[in-house]
């Protein structure tokens, strides 16, 4: 990848991008106040500057961090908002460029003979366009599934994986999962009746090494794991060897130590980013808020790149003394064997408690519930109960079933039909 031949030689090559990224940035409203009249034009520069946060951008819709033109844009997006209030993002075709090349470095190949079902959201954020864009670019023929979608509910999702063999699928970690219910509700087993299926791609959440296995056992087939945002584009991919490594040539991180208040190139910390050659919406030392680990030792792979663990969000939940991680808890559920058919779980937690629900079978419950409660008590400084409750519980049947009925908005109706309905899609 690039040219360089081990992660020491990365410096000088991002050095080649960071001098235009700032130049850039210079040209927006926001970094011009912030920088006043010596603005920073290097590395040397980057470490007493000021970190971009989340807030930053808000305080900043729609325009402050615009640094082109408004007819050079090609797109708008904002994020999913799951930790406040939205953040927009400007990108031009130039970015773009940039954007499909980073989504096509995956392990493993995609072409025209692919099917790719592209099951993230579409509407105003990136992903489902990404995999739409990049995708085409590459001759697949897309299968637009959207998520959160009235018109396609998870019986179609099944169907068009089924009946049009689909090779690749661009989801949530937490999609699979739920395909797999609704496939064997309809009769075909994951791992059987999907012939065509090669790989999944999973994106959107932060997911444990054990969830992955568990998909990748369930439907037969590699599980790819990707990382990025809204505002930064990707920003990390899996290897042929299964780690996590980020794109390092196209952006310059850091760990963020909050405590400390000191950032490092390794280590566990807040994830600070500064994308590299962006050009409609440039961010120098973007705050993103999430947990990350870190590291620079070399990988069989040969891709030379940092490694990443992504650990969770920046606020998450304590319990007791200790600090918990929806990652972790995850890890512990799918580490159970298998043959628990475990797939779908909640948990709450109080300043004393944890309390897990896990969907198990009666004739599993037992087991399932004690393994997992002496995993958790080895985890938390806290009282823990794990509870199983009937499959369907937690992801109702109706939901893998249901074929949701969708109408277009209509004035003119019948003498037997429902117009209190009218303007409605559903």
């Amino acid at each position: 990848m690039r040219d360089w031949h081990k992660i020491d030689d990365l410096p000088a090559w991002q050095d080649k991008l960071l001098g235009e990224t700032l130049e850039l940035a210079d040209r927006s409203p926001f970094y011009r106040r912030r920088w006043g009249a010596r603005p920073p034009t290097g590395r040397a520069d980057l470490a007493g500057l000021p970190m971009t946060t989340k807030q930053d951008l808000r305080d900043g819709y729609p325009f402050d961090l615009l640094a082109v033109a408004p007819e050079r844009l090609a797109t708008y997006h904002e994020s999913s908002g799951t930790g406040g209030i939205p953040t927009a993002s400007f990108y031009t075709d130039r970015d773009w460029d940039d954007l499909c090349e980073r989504f096509g470095r995956k392990p493993v190949p995609i072409g025209p003979s692919d099917l790719l079902l592209v099951r993230t959201p579409y509407a105003l954020m990136m992903t489902g366009h990404l995999a739409h864009e990049a995708g085409r670019r590459r001759g697949v023929t897309i299968v637009p599934a959207d998520n959160r979608s009235l018109a396609t509910p998870y019986s179609r999702v099944e169907r068009l994986l089924h009946d049009l063999g689909i090779t690749l699928t661009w989801s949530l970690p937490t999609e699979p999962l739920v395909w797999a219910a609704a496939a064997e509700v309809a009769g075909h087993p994951p791992a059987q009746a999907f012939p065509s299926l090669r790989a999944m791609f999973i994106a959107g959440e932060p997911v444990s090494p054990a969830r992955r296995a568990r998909i990748a056992q369930t439907w037969g087939v590699p599980v790819i794991e990707e990382y990025g945002s809204t505002e930064t584009g990707p920003l990390a991919g899996q290897c042929p060897q299964g780690t996590l490594h980020l794109w390092a040539d196209r952006a310059i991180v850091e760990v963020y130590d909050p405590c400390t208040g000191q950032p490092s190139s390794t280590g566990t910390g807040q994830l600070v980013v500064t994308p590299l050659g962006r050009e409609a919406m440039p961010l120098v030392r973007y705050n993103i808020e999430d947990v990350v680990e870190i590291g620079a030792a070399d990988c069989p792979c040969g891709w030379r790149l940092p490694t990443v663990r992504v650990l969770g969000r920046a606020h998450e939940q304590r319990v007791g003394g200790t600090e918990v991680r929806q990652v972790q808890l995850e890890q512990a559920v799918f580490t159970l064997p298998e043959r628990y058919g475990v797939r779908f779980w909640r948990a709450r937690v109080t300043r004393r408690r944890l309390l897990v629900q896990l969907e198990v079978s009666p004739s599993m419950r037992l087991a399932a519930c004690g393994e997992l409660a002496c995993a958790l008590s080895r985890l938390v400084d806290a009282e823990v109960e794990v509870i199983g409750v009937d499959p369907g519980t937690l992801v109702p049947f109706e939901l893998l079933t249901a074929k949701q009925e969708v109408m277009k908005p209509r004035t003119l109706f019948g003498p037997d039909e429902d117009w209190d309905r009218a303007l409605r899609y559903y």
